[in-house]
């Protein structure tokens, strides 16, 4: 049996949201109107950016509107935005993260990658990190590769269970020996379902289910980057305000 990975991407991997770049770029191309961005995108963040709102409603918010900004477009117009933002800002990653894919790689581990950003930018981050796997949010398509304005959600954590649940049979992975890497409450099943569970840069959502299940808290891992220092916290310590 094989060991693996499990790492998200936005808020793990990388030091953002990755969807967040890719509607910089819509807004740029004028695929979505820039009043949106002003009007009901810019209050959420500002919300999160201030710590007075939660940062999944931000992240979603977008990705609502990219739902229905790209309903009617190629699939060729969003690869081509996928990888130019990979491009411009694929190594803008942790440095505990980054290093971690690189230990899991050099151990011969499957180094898999399970995101709610799109599917095309998950593949892109997929082949620069060298993941041997990638899973993230299908928007649908007809059968003239344009988008229908439907989507396969990867962004929570039933989603991401059942994924790594069809990951496990076709890499044959051994679950009791496996990690996996995350920051928000989507990636919580994610957790509980390794040995070796590493909440990086969690959000308080995700740290609520992390101290409330005996289960999890008993192997999680909580790990904090802030500029050039890694921080290791035990969850003992740790008070939700």
């Amino acid at each position: 049996m094989n060991i693996a990975a499990f790492f998200d991407i936005d808020g793990t991997l990388y030091r953002e949201g990755l969807i967040a770049e890719v509607f910089k770029k819509l807004v740029k191309y004028e695929l979505i109107p820039s009043d949106r961005w002003y009007k009901e995108v810019k209050p959420e963040y500002e919300k999160w950016d201030k710590r007075q709102g939660n940062y999944d409603n931000y992240l979603l918010k977008m990705a609502d509107i990219y739902i229905e900004a790209i309903k009617g477009l190629h699939k060729s117009q969003i690869e081509f935005i996928a990888k130019t933002v990979v491009s411009q800002k694929g190594d803008r990653v942790y440095t505990f993260t980054r290093d971690r894919i690189k230990w899991h790689k050099e151990k011969g581990h499957k180094v898999i990658t399970v995101s709610g950003s799109p599917s095309e930018l998950v593949r892109q981050m997929s082949i620069k990190h060298g993941f041997d796997d990638y899973r993230g949010a299908i928007y649908l398509m007809d059968k003239n590769d344009i988008y229908t304005g439907e989507v396969l959600s990867m962004w929570d954590s039933v989603s991401k269970k059942n994924a790594i649940n069809a990951l496990i049979k076709e890499y044959n992975i051994d679950m009791s020996q496996s990690y996996a890497y995350g920051d928000t409450a989507g990636d919580f099943s994610m957790l509980k379902m390794v040995k070796y569970p590493v909440c990086v840069n969690p959000t308080k959502e995700l740290l609520k289910k992390v101290l409330n299940d005996d289960e999890v808290k008993e192997k999680i891992k909580i790990v904090v980057e802030r500029k050039d220092v890694i921080y290791n916290l035990e969850p003992d310590c740790i008070d939700i305000f």
